[in-house]
């Protein structure tokens, strides 16, 4: 299928501009910012500094195996919180009011590995606007062994996705890392949509970066505790994270109570407005947990995400509650799922259903 590039129908007044006014008079009456506080730049120290002491002590004081493994264990999920709560808010420019110390948070998924720059495209970018649309947004393209959407070519082996869908979960980062970045970069294009020209800066610190995370998360550790060891290490870490990063991402998005529109209209337009179409495509999950919210960045709040990317994840709890309200009001379906556990079982059923022919 042929797939053009569409767009999202103007209206007066708009919803998200009704929205933005309410969110924003939430703000003014408090008196607070909308960006991160003392509690998200307490939390990113802590994470930070998890990580740096599991990785010191991993890699110069090779631990005996029985607290080597907790640790690498442990390891996998900072990482994965560390992009949560660090990287995604500073990469939408809510981390802090400075504009130097996003950048900071930003870049810490380069230190980590994958490169900030497609990031930004791949997600700010396309994902935050063309969600869930098949051919434009790259989150919901997995090739041909997962099938979320019925637009996407159906295969047999698609039955079985359900079942070894975890496994290539676990994938993801290793996938990121050393596959995908590499190619949006050759091909300088995420899917149909072509990448910005990157400068003479964006080349030397996409390299730069890649060089860095192959000496401190291949080579130093194989010459400090042994290619085994290391081997072992790097991929309980790796696919940990891995999963923990795609669990929480599809969560949101590949649901049985999430849309999945039709990439183009008779007329070039998408049918909804594009806030009403990021809430038909989005859903929360375990809105009343504060320790998912804590861990995962508030992306458990995903429809105040993608309404509100600029406003940090420490406001969601207090917003979404307007925006629940306000798509009542409005006769819009807020689909949000009270437990975890609850979003994973209608994952598995819509992944049941693509699975049929």
């Amino acid at each position: 299928m042929s797939v053009h590039i569409p767009k999202f129908p103007s209206v007066t007044p708009s919803f998200h501009s009704i929205l933005k006014h309410r969110i924003e008079e939430y703000f003014q009456k408090k008196g607070i910012s909308s960006h991160g506080n003392f509690q998200l730049f307490f939390k990113a120290a802590l994470l930070v500094s998890l990580f740096v002491v599991l990785y010191i002590h991993l890699v110069f004081f090779t631990p005996h195996w029985y607290f080597a493994l907790p640790e690498a264990i442990i390891l996998g999920f900072v990482i994965s919180f560390i992009g949560f709560n660090v990287m995604h808010d500073g990469s939408h420019g809510s981390f802090s009011n400075y504009k130097w110390l996003n950048r900071i948070a930003a870049y810490t998924v380069n230190v980590l590995g994958a490169s900030s720059f497609m990031w930004n495209v791949k997600h700010n970018i396309i994902h935050h606007t063309y969600t869930n649309i098949d051919g434009l947004d790259d989150d919901i393209n997995a090739g041909i062994l997962l099938r979320f959407n019925k637009y996407q070519k159906y295969y047999k082996i698609h039955r079985f996705q359900h079942i070894y869908v975890w496994f290539l979960y676990s994938l993801l980062y290793m996938f990121w890392v050393f596959y995908t970045d590499y190619k949006k970069y050759f091909l300088r294009k995420i899917g149909i949509i072509p990448l910005k020209k990157l400068s003479i800066l964006d080349h030397i610190l996409f390299w730069a970066f890649k060089a860095l995370n192959l000496f401190l998360f291949i080579a130093l550790p194989i010459y400090t505790v042994g290619f085994t060891w290391w081997l072992l290490g790097f991929l309980i870490v790796n696919l940990l994270a891995g999963f923990v990063l795609s669990i929480v991402f599809q969560l949101a998005h590949t649901v049985s109570l999430t849309s999945f529109p039709n990439p183009i209209t008779t007329n070039g337009k998408m049918e909804d407005e594009w806030a009403i179409h990021q809430i038909k495509t989005t859903a929360d999950f375990a809105p009343n947990s504060k320790l998912i919210s804590w861990c995962v960045g508030g992306l458990n709040f995903q429809v105040e995400h993608h309404l509100f990317p600029k406003i940090s994840h420490v406001h969601y709890p207090a917003i979404s509650k307007i925006i629940s309200a306000t798509c009542k009001e409005f006769a819009i379906p807020y689909s949000v799922f009270p437990k975890m556990r609850h979003a994973v079982a209608s994952h598995v059923s819509h992944l049941r259903a693509m699975g049929k022919a």
